[in-house]
């Protein structure tokens, strides 16, 4: 069963993908300036906002993520309904 995909989801998603982006991008400067505050500073502050946002995501339209990280609410699961984040 196939969820109503609407401009929120698509919202929600790219700013998830854009925070994400910006996370592995700090995290590659991190591995090689690992005592730039400022860098660890932003990762931080990404971090969090990624977090905020996949949990605002994930109610309303369903896990991103399997493998125990995205928790299944009101005991059933849903990882099997799409579409999934890379699908759309």
């Amino acid at each position: 069963m196939n969820r109503k995909l609407d401009d929120e989801y698509y919202q929600l998603l790219g700013q998830i993908q854009a925070a994400d982006f910006v996370l592995v991008e700090l995290t590659l400067y991190l591995d090689t300036h690992p005592h730039d505050q400022k860098a660890l500073q932003q990762f931080n502050q990404f971090q969090q906002y990624s977090t905020k946002l996949k949990a605002a995501f994930e109610p309303k339209y369903g896990p991103l993520f399997q493998f125990g990280n995205s928790p299944d609410g009101e005991n059933k699961w849903e990882w099997g309904q799409g579409p999934w984040p890379w699908q759309v």
